[in-house]
């Protein structure tokens, strides 16, 4: 995937996310493709931020990165500022139906789900897999749009990643172990 495919991916979900009734599955991917272009992070390394883990102003974020879980700060665009405050408003409206405390996890369930047939509510913590399959829904749904127009993208969002993790200094890797 070119830079400018990624560039594309991240302008199409942008917007979509700062839509008035965007759904909350967008929202999420939108933070997840904003983050991932600012700091070159893996699902792995999102699922570990928290709500702590960005500055009071969320002007930066700080992700704990790979196996070793190296800790770097990375300052965040306006854009991703922008689709973070989205989320936060959607995130609370997630945990308000929750009863006790809500979770730390940055990122969360939107909608109820099953894991290994047991009924998982909306806006608690997402799993791996979880992700994996909403970024692949967001795919097909897009690439069945733009069929004809434009080669279609890939289903694996570490492909999208590697687009931006050069422009960020990360040195090329071995396959990601995304499912």
């Amino acid at each position: 995937m070119t830079r400018a495919e990624a560039d594309q991916v991240w302008r199409e979900l942008s917007v979509d996310a700062m839509r008035t009734g965007a759904k909350p599955e967008i929202v999420r991917l939108a933070v997840i493709v904003a983050l991932s272009r600012c700091t070159g992070a893996r699902y792995g390394d999102l699922l570990r931020c928290t709500i702590d883990s960005f500055a009071p102003d969320r002007g930066s974020v700080v992700v704990e990165h790979g196996k070793l879980r190296t800790v770097r700060e990375h300052p965040l665009d306006d854009g991703a500022r922008l689709v973070l405050d989205r989320w936060f408003a959607v995130r609370a409206q997630l945990c308000a139906e929750l009863e006790g405390s809500d979770p730390r996890a940055l990122l969360l369930t939107v909608h109820h789900t099953h894991d290994n047939g047991v009924t998982v509510s909306a806006g608690l913590p997402i799993t791996r897999q979880g992700l994996v399959l909403s970024w692949r829904r967001f795919i097909h749904r897009t690439n069945a749009r733009h069929a004809g127009l434009r080669p279609p993208l890939p289903t694996r969002f570490e492909q999208v990643r590697r687009a931006w993790s050069a422009d960020l200094g990360e040195a090329p890797e071995a396959a990601d172990e995304e499912v």
